[in-house]
């Protein structure tokens, strides 16, 4: 199901880039933004067998640069630490557990924008690298102990269960809006992102055979600044 999906995305991409590039603009003033980002993380990992989860806010922070030169079109690439990962929900237990997963992210986007001179409305669509740097683990209960659960489905092995992949990958999209002063840029961004590799190994004998996935909503607001004018 996950090559399909990502040929459909990138024949999409391939689309629109190829159609926006045909409305070039003589005139028009090539642009190279470098700025900075911050804002939150509302992670979840796609998980078969499920775990329900609660919802949970982390963090997301980083750097960004984008260069344009047509008009309604460009490409950005970024650089950010991201905090992904679950918390698991209990429905009859008092138990609390989280992992936290930390990422350093690269995503690849097209950047299609549109509006006034002082306020662009965008979509921003293209692939994701992470690598991960860093994990934590919260709970209050024993993970090498475990007490007794009243759901006889709760998955006892995942609470030490190893990472097998440090590699993630996906596609990511964004929805925002922009504001222009002059060479000053803030941007405020909700972007969404579909993981297509898993955390955890996915064979038959592995505890998620079926997809242990990284999920995610991030919103952020960004300041950029433009290098060339």
């Amino acid at each position: 199901m996950k090559r399909p999906f990502v040929i459909l995305i990138c024949a999409i991409l391939s689309c629109c880039i190829v159609s926006i590039a045909q409305v070039r603009d003589p005139n028009f003033k090539r642009e190279l933004l470098v700025g900075a980002k911050a804002g939150i993380s509302i992670p979840s990992v796609a998980f078969s067998p499920i775990i329900e989860q609660n919802t949970w806010v982390g963090y997301t922070a980083g750097v960004a640069m984008r260069y344009t030169e047509e008009k309604l079109f460009g490409l950005i690439v970024e650089a950010n630490i991201t905090q992904r990962g679950w918390d698991e929900y209990f429905e009859y237990d008092p138990y609390q557990y989280r992992r936290t997963l930390t990422y350093l992210e690269i995503p690849f986007f097209t950047h299609i924008y549109f509006g006034s001179d002082k306020v662009h409305g965008f979509v921003n669509l293209g692939p994701q690298l992470g690598v991960l740097i860093g994990e934590n683990r919260t709970a209050n209960f024993d993970t090498h102990n475990l007490p007794s659960f009243s759901n006889p489905n709760t998955i006892k092995d995942s609470y030490e269960l190893p990472v097998k992949n440090t590699i993630d990958y996906g596609i990511a999209g964004g929805l925002g809006v922009e504001l222009r002063l002059k060479r000053n840029i803030f941007v405020l961004e909700g972007r969404y992102y579909f993981g297509l590799g898993d955390i955890f190994g996915n064979n038959k004998a592995d505890v998620f055979s079926g997809s242990s996935a990284n999920r995610g909503i991030l919103v952020s607001l960004s300041y950029m600044f433009n290098v060339w004018k």
